[in-house]
């Protein structure tokens, strides 16, 4: 198993998202971009595939540390801190979900778009190019084996 895999399931295990990871690791003063997050999440075999460093996930860990612990001079606990991240995510999904603005009264009626009247076949604008018919034996090229001087 390697630094990747670790990386992947502890985020799935904890439920984070990018931009958390981020947060995560700014407490530690380690600045990643999310492009550069999501390079290290991707399958081995992606073109973008980036491996993860030892660095990385020492200080994502670090900061995962201060992330549900707190600092020594405020402490968290992390059973609290876990308890409120699972509040906003179920907060967070029903948020997800289309608010109605309109009232009943104020619906518009259903109107189809009318569709644009065809034209019958042949009876579209005629072309500016007059074409020939070319005989299909006009694309061969003929070549004898001798060259011509």
């Amino acid at each position: 198993m390697n630094n990747n895999d670790i990386f992947k399931k502890l985020r799935v295990a904890l439920q984070l998202r990018d931009d958390q990871i981020i947060e995560i690791l700014n407490l530690v003063n380690f600045r990643v971009s999310k492009g550069e997050l999501a390079n290290v999440f991707r399958s081995e075999d992606h073109p973008n595939f980036m491996e993860c460093g030892d660095q990385l996930l020492r200080n994502f860990l670090n900061g995962l540390v201060i992330h549900l612990r707190g600092t020594k001079e405020e402490p968290k606990n992390p059973k609290e801190v876990l308890d409120q991240i699972a509040k906003n995510k179920t907060a967070i999904s029903r948020e997800d979900k289309k608010p109605d603005f309109k009232k009943e009264g104020e619906k518009k009626p259903f109107k189809p778009k009318g569709a644009p009247a065809k034209k019958p076949f042949g009876q579209g604008k005629p072309s500016d190019k007059k074409q020939k018919p070319e005989s299909p034996i006009e694309r061969f090229k003929f070549n004898s084996g001798k060259t011509k001087k």
